[in-house]
């Protein structure tokens, strides 16, 4: 059995799961990140499977998603990037909430998430190091090129964007990738984020000899969607590591 709860850390509202009679007590936690127009409600299946291997879960919405959205759905496709980069910005202080709430147990936290919540996974683990471990599923962590065909910004604020990314972008931070497990799935036909960006890291990592930590898993003939199997391995990956 298991808790679920709708709470705040660092001012931002969040779906908490535990193991039933829990609450109280420190736990490894896992900080899971939703999809875009999704919300921490649609992906909760994530925390209901993940408390039940014995994990604290914690989901914030994104910025104008879920508790947080504004009604306003044409803007917030304008928005991809800004969201996604807002995320990163505000995981260390939601980090440090838990850290305070002695809630995590012994310093076990990690990240990860789906698609657009895969991408903040892979934007944190390249700047947090106290970060134990990550899983990104169906994300990406090229932004600055992936900018260009996904959600990309309109031509105003394009190069902008395009340059706040750049300190966030996994390309020239492939070390800080690789020091910890990394746990990358994605659907062969993915038709919204290409899978070709999950082969493009693993093949960095690779050729850098930066692989030692890596795990990756490919599903075939599945698009840009979660299966059974890949919750599945997410599960068996952070009981492996965290």
């Amino acid at each position: 059995m298991i808790e679920i709860y709708n709470e705040r850390f660092a001012d931002v509202e969040v779906l908490h799961a535990v193991p039933a009679r829990m609450k109280q007590f420190p736990l490894p936690t896992v900080i899971f990140y939703h999809g875009f127009t999704s919300s921490k409600l649609v992906y909760s299946y994530f925390a209901v499977a993940l408390a039940q291997r014995g994990f604290r879960v914690v989901m914030p919405d994104a910025l104008d998603h879920g508790a947080r959205y504004s009604g306003d759905a044409h803007a917030r496709l304008q928005k991809f990037w800004p969201i996604l980069k807002n995320s990163i910005d505000e995981f260390p202080a939601l980090y440090q909430a838990l850290i305070n709430s002695g809630g995590v147990a012994e310093g076990r936290l990690a990240v990860g998430g789906a698609s657009m919540g895969g991408m903040t996974a892979l934007g944190i683990m390249a700047r947090q190091p106290e970060v134990r471990c990550v899983a990104c599923l169906m994300g990406s962590g090229y932004f600055t090129t992936l900018a260009q065909t996904l959600f990309p910004p309109s031509v105003e604020v394009r190069d902008k964007i395009i340059v706040s990314l750049k300190d966030y972008d996994v390309g020239e931070q492939l070390e800080a990738l690789s020091n910890r497990p990394l746990l990358l799935w994605h659907g062969e036909e993915d038709d919204v984020v290409p899978a070709v960006e999950t082969f493009r890291l693993q093949q960095a990592l690779g050729a850098n000899k930066l692989d030692k930590n890596l795990t990756c898993v490919w599903e075939a003939g599945v698009k840009h969607r979660i299966t059974p199997e890949a919750l599945d391995a997410t599960s068996q990956f952070f009981v492996r590591y965290l």
